[in-house]
């Protein structure tokens, strides 16, 4: 995935202008009023940190707000994003409608939700039937009940269940089911001793004190309770796989009949008859974890029922606070934003009700947003765009050295068979069966729970349908589907906030969405877990053993690279667990540029806001990951997620670059220089 999102060069690239300092770059790069020269920080030397070099100028000039983690490029798109969308939300909520139309969905959803006085008028209430039915539980099966009526509603207790294609035969849709049930983004957040995770878990603990309080709990009886939540979490951690380990398709993919799973893992659940009450009758199942699995059903047999009682009252509570009385949003948000992220204030209610409605029902606001907003030149900008890197890609597989006849055949056809997406779907989902209406917001999000729940259970024995897009079109972001080995590319992320897509130049748009986007995507299906996949998007090898050496040679390069980088001090990037997003971003950059090479900007040369064509495009790519984070939110990503944060996503690639090196001046002894024997080469 890109934005929080591949090919090396054997040989130099040659450039069209070197620079013999960063002193002749600054003074020949005068910014005029070109938007992409007014970003740079001419103070920092690119050969240093071109990072701050590229984005300095604009990081400065938009300082994290009060109400955020984090500020980036993202979030100024996300804003123009953000009044489209409640501009057409507001004038639903006024708007006469038919009732289950379009319209009323979203005027009712939107109506509900901001309507705070009755939030607050009726607390609790909302939760009244599910919080009833944890009171009635009187043993470990009413436990297992209770769990299995939550997954509708999207309290994630104890493991992770749903249907998705079969990582071994992609044309069949199967149950799967995963690790999970802890309140902390992963299991490194119960163990790492660094002193802000530390503070962290303490933090985590007083929430669940306070949310407890707020169920009524005298504060000694509280605090107990969290506790013992906590250590019942803990231990869950501790037979979690980590995050790195998560990343192996195939040691995460263990095929077997539900009751094989019950007699080998789990004797407490009976796995045919579960999945039999939600209409499911499977011949196999695939296990992610199944030690996990088999760990859980010891712990759930040894915990007292008061504790697994009070553990399914938070997930339940802390998962619908946002929805429910200011007080329970408040504490919600003083740990998840204040403690977790940083954030110093609540974001405003429109923003987090807009996002909440996109999450429940976003395709019935897509549908409204591209038409409104999406013109189709751009649709064919970057469908044309995506061709071109395609085609780079198609020449630099073939002029490998490292890699043999026969696995470059392969990766030809799988290249061949990648079916882009552009911009939004062709065929638009049904949201016909969803009911939206004017009882509570919490109402409203359990009703497109349980309806994204039976959308997704409907799919099991059905043919895949690979017309169906996994993100909405006005979602800054984008992915790479193995299975259905296509990339998936929404309106939202080719917007430049503040520039019209015409006025954005090739070098530009080659950077920002060539390199870091569509070149990126791509990779994935070649990086260390993608390239497990073969041309249909089944799991299997078709690599020779030679060039798979060659290829985990040059990887273990990249972990070493990130794994030095320490972003907060005891803290560094974990290079095993982002390794396939480093190989994507710096074999997106390579692709982004080669194919950028064959544009007639490039072959003119001219200057643009001083910066030479290769510059731009650069800078181009430096642009879309310009942001900042507080230290909160940077350590919750260094531990939880499996991309290194922007400012690596820049220096990372970008020294590894022959390319880049010219383009700036950079020198031997400078922190960005990697000696050529350093630098990784893969693509």
């Amino acid at each position: 995935m890109t934005r929080l999102a591949a090919s090396l060069r054997v040989a130099l690239l040659s450039a069209t202008l070197a620079f013999a300092s960063a002193g002749a770059f600054a003074a020949d790069a005068a910014p005029g009023q070109d938007f992409l020269a007014s970003h740079i920080d001419r103070s920092v030397d690119p050969g240093v940190d071109f990072f701050e070099y590229a984005n300095g100028a604009w990081l400065k000039a938009h300082p994290i707000p009060a109400s955020e983690a984090s500020w980036g490029i993202g979030n100024e798109v996300d804003d123009e994003l953000y009044a489209r969308l409640r501009g057409i939300s507001e004038s639903a909520a006024k708007q006469p409608a038919a009732p289950g139309s379009d319209p009323q969905k979203i005027g009712d959803f939107w109506a509900t939700a901001m309507d705070v006085a009755k939030a607050d008028r009726l607390g609790l209430h909302p939760l009244d039937a599910e919080l009833a039915r944890i009171d009635a539980i009187t043993s470990p099966a009413g436990v297992l009940d209770t769990v299995f009526a939550f997954k509708p509603i999207g309290v994630g207790a104890l493991f992770r269940i749903g249907i998705a294609q079969d990582d071994k035969d992609s044309a069949t849709m199967a149950v799967q089911i995963h690790q999970g049930g802890l309140g902390l983004p992963n299991r490194d957040f119960y163990f790492n001793p660094e002193a802000g995770v530390a503070k962290v878990r303490a933090a985590y603990v007083g929430h669940m004190a306070r949310t407890f309080a707020l169920l009524g709990r005298d504060p000694a009886a509280a605090r107990a309770a969290a506790a013992r939540v906590m250590a019942f979490e803990t231990a869950l951690a501790k037979a979690s796989r980590k995050l790195e380990d998560l990343r192996d398709p195939q040691k995460n993919y263990h095929k077997m009949s539900p009751a094989e799973f019950t007699s080998k893992y789990t004797p407490s659940i009976d796995w045919n008859a579960r999945l039999a009450a939600w209409g499911l009758h499977p011949s196999y199942v695939i296990v992610g974890q199944p030690e996990f699995f088999a760990a859980e059903d010891r712990l759930l047999r040894a915990t007292p029922l008061p504790v697994l009682q009070d553990y399914l009252r938070y997930h339940l509570v802390d998962g619908y606070a946002p929805f429910l009385s200011t007080a329970l949003e408040r504490e919600h948000f003083d740990f998840h934003g204040r403690a977790m992220s940083g954030q110093q204030e609540q974001r405003p209610r429109w923003k987090r009700v807009l996002d909440e409605e996109n999450d429940a029902m976003g395709m019935v606001l897509g549908r409204i947003f591209v038409r409104q907003y999406f013109p189709e030149a751009s649709k064919r900008r970057y469908e044309a765009m995506v061709e071109a890197v395609r085609s780079t890609f198609h020449d630099r597989i073939e002029r490998l050295d490292w890699m043999g006849p026969a696995t470059k055949a392969k990766a030809l056809a799988k290249l061949a068979a990648v079916t882009p997406k552009v911009g939004y779907p062709d065929k638009w989902k049904d949201y016909s069966a969803l009911v939206v209406g004017r009882a509570s917001y919490a109402a409203n999000v359990m009703s497109a729970r349980r309806w994204q729940f039976q959308d997704n259970l409907s799919k099991f024995g059905k043919p895949v349908d690979r017309t169906e897009w996994d993100m909405t079109p006005q979602t800054y972001n984008a992915y790479y589907n193995p299975s259905n080995n296509e990339i998936v590319l929404p309106a939202a992320i080719f917007m430049v906030p503040g520039v019209p897509d015409d006025q954005v130049d090739d070098a530009v748009a080659y950077g920002y969405v060539a390199a870091s986007t569509i070149g990126h995507e791509i990779t994935h299906g070649f990086d260390d877990e993608g390239r497990q996949f073969d041309a249909r998007g089944n799991l299997s090898d078709w690599w020779t053993p030679q060039d798979a050496a060659r290829f985990n040679a040059a990887a273990q390069m990249m972990v070493r690279q990130f794994d030095a980088y320490e972003p907060l001090p005891g803290l560094h990037i974990n290079g095993k667990a982002s390794l396939g997003e480093n190989i994507a971003d710096y074999g997106g950059v390579l692709l982004g540029l080669e194919a950028f090479e064959k544009t007639a900007q490039f072959k003119a040369g001219k200057k643009i806001g001083g910066l030479t064509p290769t510059q731009r495009y650069f800078l181009g790519y430096a642009m879309g990951w310009m942001m900042q984070q507080r230290p909160q939110q940077l350590r919750q990503r260094l531990l939880s997620d499996v991309h290194a944060p922007a400012k690596w996503r820049v220096l990372g690639p970008m020294s590894n670059i022959p390319a880049f090196y010219q383009a700036f001046g950079v020198k031997p002894g400078q922190p960005m220089w990697r000696a050529p024997q350093d630098r990784v080469r893969i693509w």
